[in-house]
């Protein structure tokens, strides 16, 4: 039995879930996504608690939800220490490892996070759901920024929108590059 592993496997769980929640915010807000979604609306409503206080001292900038990112980028930090600090015994990290390690992970969740996103619209391309499913209007108001350059490089052609492929190569092509 290792109950010391699986409790901090399920903190890390809780904590991800939150991480996943505000970045989701994040990017609704820097897409500029429809905040009347059903979907929208609960990420709103999950993510008030910690953004409503930090909004007061973090304005926005530029369209960008600063405060979110900031919120991401401190519930990561949050996480590694306590995980060092749990599974260890002592934190394992020097400052400049630390914010190494955070801004490597921001930019591996960002890049998963679409990763994945693209991944659902596809499998969702494939099932025609319907148009005016919440969560089909949330993947496609997501994904439609990093999709629209791509598809002005290799348009539609036989009716198949390609453009997927590319961004998704270009995410792996990054990921390897930098060893995310």
């Amino acid at each position: 039995m290792n109950p010391q592993g699986a409790f901090l496997f399920l903190l890390g769980f809780v904590i991800d879930l939150y991480i996943f929640l505000v970045l989701t915010r994040f990017l609704l807000q820097l897409v500029r996504a429809d905040f009347y979604n059903p979907v929208s609306q609960f990420v709103v409503k999950a993510t008030n608690p910690i953004l409503t206080p930090l909004r007061k001292i973090i304005p926005g900038y530029g369209g960008m939800d600063v405060a979110a990112l900031v919120a991401v980028v401190a519930l990561i930090v949050f996480k590694l220490v306590l995980v060092s600090l749990l599974a260890m015994g002592a934190l394992r990290f020097s400052p400049l490892q630390l914010l190494v390690v955070t801004v490597t992970e921001l930019a591996r969740l960002l890049l998963d996070y679409l990763f994945w996103t693209i991944i659902l619209r596809i499998v969702l391309s494939w099932v025609a759901p319907d148009p005016r499913n919440p969560v089909v209007q949330l993947v496609g108001q997501i994904t439609e920024p990093v999709m629209a350059p791509a598809r002005k490089l290799l348009p539609p052609m036989g009716g198949l929108d390609l453009s997927p492929i590319i961004v998704l190569l270009a995410i792996q092509f990054i990921q390897i590059l930098f060893g995310l």
